[in-house]
């Protein structure tokens, strides 16, 4: 395998992992909530509280995520600007 599909292929993985790591920080702390309000007969407190940490701590880890491995976006970037379909097309003179 060359460096280039490797490279792919290692972000291909790391991207698949994001909606793991987002879907095991929410319902992992919907559960640690879930199991509080349980205990401690206190309604839907914890739950709620523990849910919107669970999101945060989600949202975190997709952007750690991304920013640690996906670095070379300046270069998809100017690729896709230097595209003629991508350009601005001339304005229309009455």
């Amino acid at each position: 395998m060359d460096k280039e599909t490797r490279k792919y292929a290692m972000q291909m993985a790391l991207a698949s992992s994001i909606g793991i790591a987002m879907i095991l920080a929410v319902f992992g702390c919907l559960l640690i909530g879930v199991y509080l309000d349980k205990k401690f007969d206190s309604g839907h407190v914890f739950t709620v509280i523990f849910l919107i940490i669970g999101i945060a701590a989600g949202f975190r880890n997709l952007y750690k995520l991304i920013k640690e491995n996906f670095t070379d976006e300046e270069e998809i970037i100017k690729s896709l600007k230097s595209e003629p379909h991508r350009q601005r097309p001339a304005t229309k003179k009455n």
